[in-house]
């Protein structure tokens, strides 16, 4: 009990903070669906993954094998099932009027796929593996999903060649950035097998990796919280003069 707790506890302490600095609160039944529509994503990611692993012997050498391990074994396949979750769930609800929504709906859906992951491998790796998930791989999963939440929702209040831009950015972004993050990994864990200090040197890359990535998206969230901020006050301001 205590490893199922241990597993499901981050991903959901995730969404609450999320779902708490929401100006305008999404519909709950909207929440869940995001959330089960990452459970799906799963899937969708295994399909695309699974073809792609067959090549992964064609890479024997430990930066090729990592790079392409962690780009076409995980990152790409992972966040495109997640993109095409959103664009399928969400992009066209008429609840996602608000720049921070897309943040949300991402993250959410994220949440589900994380969540899942999370109980796999704290179930067969025990307590110190859920402690550093619990630290960098499930709010990893968020981080990867802001920048897709970010631009998806810019795009949705654009038109023509920058919503395209936007939207292409929503899927490259993220994908950049967990590649980058399990590549690190997976390469660390390599060169440990061979050169402790090249390792604990990747480690170190790895942590100021993870620092940039939250400073970005904290910053992503904020900007977003304060457009929505900004419209809700010019809303207010219009409703006053008309009432005058």
């Amino acid at each position: 009990m205590t490893l199922l707790i241990s597993s499901i506890a981050p991903a959901l302490i995730i969404m609450f903070l999320i779902y708490k600095h929401d100006l305008d609160k999404e519909p709950i039944q909207m929440l869940v669906k995001a959330f089960f529509g990452g459970v799906l994503s799963i899937f969708i990611a295994l399909a695309i993954a699974l073809p792609l692993g067959l090549f992964e012997s064609a890479f024997p050498s430990g930066f090729m094998q990592s790079f392409y391990s962690a780009f076409f074994g995980a990152a790409i396949p992972e966040e495109f099932a997640k993109w095409l979750i959103f664009y399928w769930l969400i992009k066209k609800a008429p609840h996602f009027d608000q720049y921070y929504d897309g943040i949300l709906y991402a993250i959410f859906i994220s949440m589900g796929f994380a969540l899942v992951e999370n109980i796999m491998y704290v179930m067969s790796g025990g307590l110190s593996v859920a402690i550093s998930r619990a630290i960098f791989s499930v709010p990893g999963h968020m981080l990867f999903a802001i920048p897709m939440g970010y631009y998806l929702s810019i795009s949705k209040f654009e038109e023509g060649k920058q919503a395209s831009n936007h939207r292409i950015l929503s899927l490259v972004l993220p994908m950049l950035l967990h590649g980058t993050f399990d590549f690190i990994l997976m390469y660390a864990d390599a060169k440990s097998q061979v050169n402790p200090s090249i390792a604990g040197l990747l480690m170190i890359v790895f942590v100021a990796f993870d620092i940039y990535m939250w400073r970005l998206g904290l910053k992503k969230i904020k900007r977003h919280i304060s457009k929505d901020n900004s419209f809700v006050f010019k809303d207010s301001t219009t409703n006053e003069n008309t009432i005058d």
